[in-house]
């Protein structure tokens, strides 16, 4: 197990500015030459964006957006003095890339772009100033460059005292940043919970008056916002912004309705905080890199967000005041396929999210009453490949104040995982099969491909989870009994 990488540490101001000669003087020789090549040309040039706030976070990258007043042609010919390897996929947004050696460059001409308001999509027009430029940035942390070659810090929005205070504010009106791009309100999300930020209340409130907006956004945006989000540090955050927003209305409506239930096993609390810790205690049992669930992982990730959805719709109020959400597991797995299809997940990923919501509650029952072997081959063989994923989701959704509760799931637990690894040592437990395969069965029994075979295979398939491995003569035996059997 490893710890959640954590959120970057707030840097006061005062260390900030002093750190600023000493990160623009450690760029990469290749792009001081660059701007020394945009400079000769009569052009102006400077690194922008997210390069420029992560050099202050400490972090560093090799790929590197950059900012200019030459238009995408002049770009392209300036730029293949310095690299032969350039592409101009992006010509159309004023974009052009180009390689040299470690550094990645791309360089997108000043933007000035108008928005229509029924989309997301701007009409491309350039602009002729880098502060114009900045103002149109998602925030003031990413509306920060630095001039080349001359290093000079450009900063007209006060992007640097934002950063040293963790604040999110947009470098012009909130309410036209959003009108523009909705697409920006997601992001203000990620980055609470990529960087740890607050979002600066007039900025929020933006939010919030503006959250159906984001309905005009497509849906694999919305995706890969959220799934950044979702990968970032402190998740906890990125979420609470959606659903206090009111955008998770939009987007993910089953997160939200988790508020008005209260959650059968943990009366202490509403569905939704339990949903947040288990969120959170799932993080917290990733592995490293070297372990069987590395983190962060999307998909375990995912399940714990989802694994509750089934309760709104299946809550059902019995005497006494008690509280029953039967099968919510079954019905949530259902919802988790269609809202995941929705934000076009891929199915690989949408598979593993049903399967582990649909396992999450099993455990329960070994809780209750120590399993037969049979039992724990069921269990190892209905997970797969998800079985790592779903021992941590299904520990991570211990959320009872009760110690002597959480300690008995616990204990519990660690005898199911022995058991697991008991059976391991004993026999293909990761790979169950009958002990004779199609081929074989078809010689013994004389018989041609078709539905008698398959439901031999069941047979023998149902005797070996029961019984464990039964050996080629005993099973050959069991075949014929109930070949005869059926014959009859």
């Amino acid at each position: 197990m490893t710890r959640r990488p954590s959120v970057p540490d707030r840097v006061p101001l005062d260390v900030l500015r002093r750190r600023a000669d000493g990160l623009w003087a450690a760029l990469p020789a290749e792009v001081s030459e660059l701007g020394t090549l945009f400079a000769e040309s009569g052009h102006e040039l400077a690194l922008v964006g997210g390069p420029v706030r992560d050099a202050f976070l400490g972090r560093s990258s090799a790929d590197l957006d950059f900012a200019t007043s030459a238009s995408p042609d002049e770009t392209e010919r300036i730029l293949k003095r310095w690299t032969s390897a350039t592409w101009d996929m992006g010509r159309a947004f004023g974009t052009i890339g180009g390689r040299r050696g470690g550094v990645v460059a791309e360089i997108t001409t000043y933007r000035a772009d108008e928005y229509d308001g029924a989309t997301r999509k701007p009409t491309v027009s350039f602009g002729d100033s880098l502060e114009g430029d900045l103002a149109r940035r998602d925030f003031t942390v990413n509306a920060m460059a630095v001039s080349l070659p001359s290093l000079e810090f450009v900063d007209p929005f006060g992007g640097l005292e934002d950063l040293a205070g963790g604040l999110l504010r947009t470098p012009i009106e909130p309410a036209v940043s959003f009108g523009d791009d909705p697409l920006r309100m997601m992001r203000g999300a990620r980055f609470a919970s990529q960087l740890g930020f607050d979002i600066e209340p007039a900025t929020f409130a933006a939010m919030h008056e503006m959250a159906g907006r984001i309905e005009i956004v497509s849906a694999e945006r919305v995706r890969d916002e959220l799934t950044k989000l979702l990968l970032g540090a402190d998740v906890r955050a990125g979420l609470t912004a959606l659903v206090d927003s009111g955008i998770a209305e939009v987007i993910l409506p089953e997160l939200p309705a988790l508020k008005l239930e209260v959650d059968e096993h943990h009366h202490h609390k509403d569905v939704y905080e339990h949903t947040l810790t288990v969120v959170d205690q799932a993080i917290d049992l990733e592995t490293d890199e070297d372990g069987p669930v590395p983190g962060p992982d999307l998909v375990l990730r995912l399940a714990a967000l989802l694994h509750d959805v089934g309760k709104p719709p299946t809550k059902r109020n019995e005497p006494g005041g008690a509280v029953r959400f039967h099968h919510h597991e079954i019905v949530g797995a259902k919802m988790t396929t269609r809202r995941l299809k929705a934000l076009r997940f891929d199915k690989e990923t949408t598979k593993a999210v049903n399967l582990l919501v649909s396992l999450h509650l099993r455990f329960h029952g070994y809780a209750d009453a120590r399993w037969s072997d049979s039992a724990v081959r069921r269990y190892v063989t209905d997970a797969g490949d998800q079985l790592e994923r779903l021992h941590r989701l299904t520990r991570a959704d211990v959320t009872t104040r009760n110690r002597r509760k959480a300690d008995r799931l616990s204990f519990a637990y660690d005898d199911l995982e022995q058991r697991i690894a008991e059976l391991r040592d004993q026999e293909e437990i990761d790979s169950i099969r009958p002990d004779l395969d199609g081929t074989q069965i078809m010689e013994l029994l004389g018989i041609k491909p078709g539905r008698d075979v398959g439901e031999a295979y069941k047979h023998l398939l149902e005797l070996r989870m029961e019984h464990g491995p039964l050996g080629s003569d005993r099973a050959e035996a069991e075949l014929r009994r109930w070949w005869a059997a059926r014959s009859s």
